[in-house]
C-alpha cells in the first residue's frame, strides 16, 4: 500500500508541474484520460487502479504527446526525489 501512495504523491507533483506549464484545464483533462487514474477537479489523484508503475507511464505519455523534451526535463528533477519508484 505504502508504494501505490508514493506512486500518487508522484503523479500528484508531476499534475502540478504540469498545470504551472500547459495549464491547470489542459494538465488534469489529460491526466483524466489516463485509464485506472482517477484525479478530481483540481488535480489531486484520488485513486491509482491497476500497475500503478503503468498508470505513470502513461500519464507521462500523454504530457510527452503534448509537450516532448520539455515534459522529460521536467520531470527528470522530480524522479530524483522518488528514488525507490522504478521508471
Amino acid at each position: 500500500m505504502e508504494e501505490k501512495e508514493e506512486y500518487k504523491r508522484l503523479i500528484n507533483e508531476i499534475i502540478s508541474r504540469q498545470s504551472i506549464i500547459l495549464g491547470p484545464e489542459i494538465a488534469i483533462m489529460r491526466a483524466r484520460g489516463v485509464k485506472g487514474l482517477t484525479v478530481n477537479e483540481t488535480g489531486e489523484v484520488t485513486n491509482i487502479e491497476g500497475v500503478a508503475k503503468d498508470v505513470l507511464q502513461k500519464l507521462i505519455d500523454q504530457y510527452v504527446e503534448l509537450s516532448g523534451q520539455i515534459v522529460r526535463a521536467t520531470l527528470g528533477s522530480i524522479f530524483k526525489k522518488y528514488p525507490t519508484v522504478e521508471q
